[in-house]
């Protein structure tokens, strides 16, 4: 890789961004609104770690091209409406083009989301998730995109129990990739024009 490709890449707004959206407008938007802001909300780091789950083997914008169908087929990622998705369900997502349609990682959001509703009936599911961050995005400075690493001794720990529990899809590079993108880990480069707006964030939630 280039070291242009490695740096934060200056757009024509002005702002420099991580270079990984390029120039697409949807990845851009999802860099500049999404990705490395702190989620608290139970349902929505569900709805993200299940996505994530069926990115494996994929490319995430290969997803987020996909999300609104995902949601669609997903009851909206409701873990309730999930959980009671029986064989008939599954066959016809199976013949849903707008999602990927693999049965394992069908069957594992099923499972999932069971999972998920014990966890969120006792400490609650964004409780247990950061937890492994003691409550607070863990801030890198990071300059070039070959210094970020793909994983992490806190997501193969997250991984680790995630699995241990039952969850499918959830490796080491997924729960990185996962952590990076609800703001447990703020991985924006340090001359992307969002790291410094990911940290305001996360001290205007009182969670710093």
């Amino acid at each position: 890789m280039s070291e242009a490709k490695r740096l934060a890449i200056l757009h024509p707004d002005g702002k420099r961004r991580c270079p990984w959206p390029g120039q697409d407008a949807a990845y851009v938007a999802y860099h500049d609104d999404e990705w490395g802001v702190p989620e608290f909300d139970s349902r929505a780091l569900f709805e993200k770690l299940m996505l994530d789950g069926f990115q494996a083997g994929l490319s995430w914008i290969a997803i987020l091209r996909k999300r609104d169908n995902f949601r669609r087929a997903f009851a909206g990622f409701d873990p309730e409406k999930i959980a009671a998705f029986d064989v008939a369900k599954i066959e016809s997502l199976m013949l849903d083009p707008g999602i990927v349609r693999n049965r394992a990682k069908i069957e594992g959001a099923v499972a999932s989301a069971r999972l998920y509703l014990d966890i969120e009936a006792g400490q609650g599911f964004s409780r247990y998730l950061w937890d492994f961050v003691d409550g607070r995005p863990i801030v890198n400075s990071f300059r070039a995109l070959d210094e970020v690493p793909a994983k992490t001794d806190v997501s193969e720990r997250m991984a680790r129990d995630l699995k241990t529990r039952g969850f499918k899809f959830c490796g080491p590079t997924i729960v990185y990739a996962f952590m990076q993108a609800v703001g447990m880990v703020n991985d924006h480069l340090v001359d992307c024009h969002r790291h410094e707006a990911c940290q305001r964030t996360n001290i205007e939630s009182g969670r710093a």
